[in-house]
């Protein structure tokens, strides 16, 4: 998890490139994530960044309250939705005050500095998700991959993470840290799509 404060508009920036770069023709494809396809985890996306902006601004409600579950979708107009979000989250979590405190997430309450952790991660593993399934290069911002893995790291041991995470995939402990933060979160580093 982070001590200090993070800019998670480098990440949120390569989220919205990635996002840019998905046809239609993609939206069917398979993800890393079984259960969804590209469409379904861009509506998981969007749906993520719009919370985790309202609990960096503290503004709790409809979209902090709800748990995740069943399978998202994504609108008509996604493409111009996310990418503004996407910046709004940033905006959000570059306020002080949104690292302090208490705040609430998938309708659980929590620090705000544990908050922020969760969206890094979620930003930073979602993101290899929809680059492996649109075949694109992936480099996440390196600080927002740093703490994604810690935060990954650091839960390593709790017995109710696989029912947030899915059970740890080894990895070399020399393997590079993307794929180590990719297999602590239950993926495959060498995930590949067949389509």
């Amino acid at each position: 998890m982070t001590d200090t404060m993070l800019d998670l508009g480098p990440q949120t920036l390569v989220i919205a490139r990635l996002a840019a770069e998905v046809t239609d023709e993609q939206l069917a494809d398979p993800t890393p994530c079984p259960e969804l396809a590209v469409r379904n985890l861009l509506g998981h996306l969007l749906g993520l960044t719009v919370a985790f902006r309202d609990a960096g601004r503290k503004d709790l409600g409809a979209t902090t309250d709800s748990a995740p579950g069943g399978v998202p979708d994504i609108g008509p107009g996604w493409r111009e939705e996310l990418p503004k979000v996407l910046d709004e989250l940033a905006d959000a979590w570059r306020d002080p005050a949104a690292w302090t405190g208490m705040t609430r997430a998938g309708g659980v309450d929590l620090p705000g500095a544990v908050a922020a952790a969760v969206a890094i991660d979620e930003l930073v593993i979602h993101g290899w998700d929809l680059a492996r399934a649109t075949g694109q290069e992936y480099a996440p911002d390196p600080a927002a991959l740093r703490a994604a893995h810690d935060f990954l790291e650091a839960s390593a041991d709790d017995p109710g993470r696989d029912e947030i995470f899915g059970p740890i995939v080894p990895v070399p402990d020399d393997a590079p840290l993307l794929d180590r933060a990719v297999g602590l979160s239950g993926r495959d580093p060498g995930w590949t799509r067949v389509l």
